[in-house]
């Protein structure tokens, strides 16, 4: 397995060391509590009610930007989420693991993006389960988390992610398992969703952001290039 960062160039945790390093030991609280996915943000719309929405970002997070961190706050504000899990995926099915960095990497960079926002949780459910990670599996498995009809799903995801589902492992139960929120992205027309099966269709969500044209592939490409990535990600990922 590899990482993205170039030979030589140490990754390193930022000057701040007593800051950081409590960060840091938040995270061994966290990966032994997934029961800990409650609570969130207390804004009233998802307090109206005793039903939780929980948003479910999922992705390979390598690294986390700030394209992911707007989707996650616009969402939850938008929609009245109790709070947002974020989930690094252990091994994506569209990547080998020699095309993808560390897990543990891509799992303490999420943390480091996400631990100073009250209403972002992060998951270890994909990074701990061996196999190829699929959101339906995780979906599943988030299910027996709370008590039957108790909490409704909304999986966060990019409006060209959503245009593909058909290539998705069990599209149709997908949805039966959340509803889907299709951020919009520069260079997708949200009317393509209309192309999408009815069934599909009715259980999406677009969702309208500003407009950031960030990648977790031009930020690797800039490091590789020893360019700065100041300004496209947290400072704290940026020093990792």
């Amino acid at each position: 397995m590899t990482s993205f960062w170039p030979k030589g160039r140490k990754r390193r945790i930022p000057s701040a060391s007593a800051t950081w390093n409590s960060i840091l030991n938040r995270k061994e609280l966290w990966k032994s509590s997934r029961k800990e996915q409650s609570g969130g943000g207390k804004h009233s719309l998802s307090t109206a009610s005793h039903l939780r929405r929980i948003g479910v970002m999922g992705g390979t997070f390598d690294p986390i930007h700030y394209g992911h961190l707007l989707a996650a706050e616009e969402a939850y504000f938008s929609l009245g989420l109790s709070e947002v899990l974020f989930v690094p995926t252990g091994l994506p099915p569209h990547k080998n693991r020699q095309q993808v960095s560390l897990a543990e990497d891509r799992y303490t960079m999420t943390l480091l993006a996400t631990v100073d926002n009250p209403h972002f949780k992060i998951s270890r459910l994909e990074i701990d389960r061996e196999g190829t990670s699929h959101t339906v599996d995780t979906l599943r498995e988030m299910r027996h988390w709370y008590p039957a009809g108790s909490v409704t799903f909304y999986f966060i995801t990019g409006l060209d992610a959503v245009l593909d589902i058909h290539n998705w492992k069990e599209p149709e139960e997908i949805v039966s398992l959340c509803k889907i929120v299709a951020v919009s992205r520069p260079g997708y027309n949200p009317h393509r969703l209309e192309d999408l099966p009815p069934s599909i269709r009715r259980a999406v969500i677009p969702l309208e952001i500003p407009h950031l044209a960030i990648s977790s592939t031009e930020i690797r490409r800039r490091v590789g290039q020893g360019r700065s990535i100041r300004y496209l990600t947290p400072w704290p990922v940026e020093h990792y």
